[in-house]
């Protein structure tokens, strides 16, 4: 995993996630590229954004899908 400061300078169009919630609790994806996705704070979109290759997003998902109530 790595991050940029500033998740606008990453090209690319950014969608909110399904599970995100309405009181604006938000997490946003976008693809970088073939293997990676970026993950940000859409309440602050000049923040950083965690950069995944496609498997490790895919078990970071899986693994906070263990804390739901």
């Amino acid at each position: 995993m790595s991050h940029v400061d500033d998740a606008l300078t990453l090209p690319v169009t950014w969608w909110k996630s399904t599970y995100s919630d309405s009181a604006a609790q938000c997490i946003e994806y976008g693809i970088v590229g073939a293997g990676t996705v970026a993950v940000r704070d859409s309440k602050d979109p000049h923040g950083p954004a965690l950069l995944f290759t496609r498997a490790a997003l895919s078990s970071f998902s899986a693994a906070l899908g263990k804390f739901d109530a």
